[in-house]
């Protein structure tokens, strides 16, 4: 059986000292006691101790589970820094773009300045370019008007000349049509309009004619210009009045291409230079 100081000693460091010195002024008051007595404060005592060590027991227990506690706050604590870490990192991460957007801002409108200035002087010169225009549109008015008033001069001097070649040509064709075409006028040649189908028709020169004792209708134009179009148009006219006629153009001059295309219609072209003043 194991002696109270063996028990003492076993017990924890911080309560070991005052059970053994109460032990000892134990041991001194039983030696005045009787043996019952004795007992009887042994159990006190031991139930005292049992006590003692379950509450030393559930002390250390309740230690160990606030050590752990503890620990576990550490390392929550531990989590937090590091989270707090990465929460600085982010906000310096922030800061940074924060830093740069406002740069970029500053840019934007450093440039958005620029482009109005630009706007502004594109303005400037679209009020100007506006100005050149109204006058350019002004003279242009004036020179359409100069150019209507010149074309009215020219196709009154076109008619002109077209009359003077008329009247030369009537005058002049009876002889070159006998001599060069072996064709005769009968009668005179005229300027006239005719009366087709309802339609009142002007023709240049105008007449009877005879080739190879057969007997056809003259037509004729006087023209300062003759090109493909006009020899169309003349075609069309001289088929409006006659089914078979004797077709002659009058002109200043005709180049080899008119010249071919006009034989191939079937039209006598005439020069200018062999009618007669």
């Amino acid at each position: 059986m194991k002696t109270i100081e063996e028990i003492i000693e076993k017990l924890p460091e911080d309560i070991r000292l005052p059970i053994y010195e109460a032990f000892q002024v134990f041991q001194k008051d039983i030696i005045h006691k009787d043996l019952q007595e004795i007992r009887n404060e042994i159990k006190e005592v031991w139930k005292a101790i049992k006590e003692l060590t379950e509450s030393q027991k559930r002390t250390e227990q309740r230690v160990t589970r606030l050590e752990k506690a503890v620990e576990e706050l550490a390392q929550a604590q531990k989590g937090t820094e590091q989270r707090v870490t990465r929460l600085e990192k982010v906000v310096e991460e922030l800061a940074q773009a924060q830093k740069r957007t406002e740069e970029r801002v500053e840019e934007l409108a450093q440039a958005q300045k620029r482009t109005d200035e630009k706007v502004k002087d594109l303005a400037g010169q679209v009020e100007k370019l506006t100005i050149e225009v109204r006058n350019l549109t002004r003279d242009l008015q004036k020179l359409t008007e100069e150019h209507r008033k010149t074309r009215k001069q020219l196709g009154s001097l076109s008619h002109a000349f077209g009359y003077v070649l008329e009247d030369r040509a009537i005058k002049s064709l009876p002889d070159i049509l006998k001599k060069n075409y072996n064709i005769e006028v009968i009668g005179k040649l005229r300027r006239d309009y005719l009366i087709i189908n309802g339609e009142y028709i002007e023709v240049n020169i105008y007449g009877k004619v005879k080739k190879n004792n057969i007997e056809y209708t003259l037509v004729g134009e006087a023209k300062s210009k003759v090109s493909k179009r006009i020899i169309d148009n003349f075609v069309k006219k001289c088929n409006k009045i006659a089914e078979e006629s004797i077709k002659i153009i009058v002109s200043y001059i005709f180049t080899p291409e008119i010249k071919k295309y006009a034989e191939n219609k079937g039209v006598i072209l005439i020069p200018s230079y062999e009618l007669e003043f």
